[in-house]
């Protein structure tokens, strides 16, 4: 330690370093803390009911060469912003491919989900209220429901709008902030499929109400994709209404697809919004090479299979059923997300190890992606998944109530 350097040991001194070392043993000691633990190459000995692969294509070698081509055209980044030089004819190919999938005006494509959530809510609150750093965003309303990703929080926060939260699923508190609100634009925000309880927004239900009330209605569909709608084209596409020009998807390459990245889905207007003004776009280097040609070659074989979908939603009614005959309090999925509830974070900790234990790969969501009280195992679905899969899965699944204590 240099001389006159403060000590973080001090317990006297509030040097900053010591108060993160307090922090995070007030988060181990809750069972909150969180470590890295890198996985080996293929399944690693353990079935995956953790991951978003719910098609079954990562390791797809038909989206391997796809990559592989890519990166020896293109290089393996794509060396800048895509306002300057990252932009490539397979970025252009894959946002042609993906509108014409999804049946979208346009598509724009970023290097993550999270990105194309924050871009699409950010930027459209920021115009609509007059122009990027404007400072009237107080002249927009966001309408969020309470349940929504982490993606589209911090995207309603950045936003400086103001946002009301309204509770899970519930209509018609959206319709009643929409009717009550004084600003003179609004945008209504909602996953599709929601990522921790696995059901499904009454999308047809917003539009209808985020049109009554001339408000944008923003739709996440993050774990819907490949998975709901005609061909896996997505929940609003299941509602008819992807089309509308006042909705706005977004998506990420990186679950039923396989790979890395995002979208943001819409109007032409919405598309050329983000490209202009979209801060989350313009500063952002642009998706690698290898990462879109993999998409494309995605979009290829879910277009060729429209029974990858429809195979993973069942596989995931069977794991819910399964958990269910067990008599675990476990959720009805609308797609590949299964929820089984446990409580609190040291039970559903103690229950993912049992699950690896019983060579089972489970997540495990504790707060705060939980509210407290509702720590939980999250089991994914995969459309490739076999009998024996299920087997392991009965089993561990019955290790984890005869030797687990369940608070919930």
């Amino acid at each position: 330690m240099e001389p006159n350097a403060p000590d973080p040991d001090d317990p006297q001194l509030p040097h900053p370093l010591a108060r993160l070392r307090q922090a995070a043993a007030g988060r181990q000691a809750a069972g909150l803390a969180r470590h890295l633990r890198p996985r080996r190459p293929g399944p690693g000995g353990l079935v995956d009911l953790a991951s978003n692969d719910y098609l079954g294509l990562c390791g797809d070698e038909r989206l391997t060469e796809a990559a592989v081509a890519a990166a020896r055209e293109w290089g393996t980044g794509s060396t800048g912003s895509r306002l300057v030089t990252g932009s490539t004819e397979l970025h252009a190919r894959l946002e042609r491919d993906l509108a014409a999938f999804t049946g979208a005006a346009a598509a724009l494509v970023f290097s993550s989900g999270y990105l194309a959530n924050l871009a699409a809510v950010t930027t459209l609150a920021a115009v609509l209220a007059g122009g990027p750093g404007s400072a009237g965003t107080a002249t927009v309303l966001v309408v969020s429901d309470a349940a929504n990703h982490a993606s589209l929080i911090d995207a309603c926060r950045l936003s400086r709008a103001r946002v009301e939260v309204t509770p899970h699923g519930d209509v018609e508190a959206m319709e009643h902030a929409l009717a009550g609100r004084a600003e003179p634009a609004a945008i209504v925000v909602t996953d599709t499929v929601f990522s921790v309880t696995g059901d499904v927004a009454p999308v047809r239900e917003l539009h209808q109400v985020a049109r009554d009330h001339q408000a944008l209605l923003v739709l996440d569909e993050a774990h819907a994709f490949g998975v709901l709608g005609p061909a896996g084209r997505g929940a609003a596409a299941a509602a008819g209404i992807a089309g509308e020009p006042d909705v706005v998807r977004t998506l990420t390459l990186s679950k039923s697809l396989a790979g890395q990245g995002g979208a943001v889905l819409g109007a032409a207007e919405v598309t050329e919004t983000l490209i202009d003004a979209g801060r989350a776009f313009i500063f952002d280097t642009g998706l690698a090479p290898p990462c879109a040609g993999a998409a494309i070659a995605a979009l290829e074989v879910l277009r060729g299979d429209p029974g990858l979908g429809p195979r993973a939603r069942a596989n995931a009614q069977r794991l819910s059923g399964m958990a269910a005959d067990l008599g675990f309090d476990v959720s009805q999925p609308a797609a590949a997300v299964v929820r089984v509830l446990l409580g609190e974070p040291g039970a559903a900790l103690d229950a993912q190890r049992i699950c690896a234990d019983h060579g089972i790969r489970a997540g495990c969501f504790r707060p705060p992606s939980v509210p407290p009280g509702q720590a939980c195992l999250r089991l994914t679905a995969r459309a490739n998944l076999t009998e024996l899969d299920f087997a392991m899965a009965f089993r561990a699944l019955g290790a984890v109530r005869d030797h687990v204590r369940i608070t919930a």
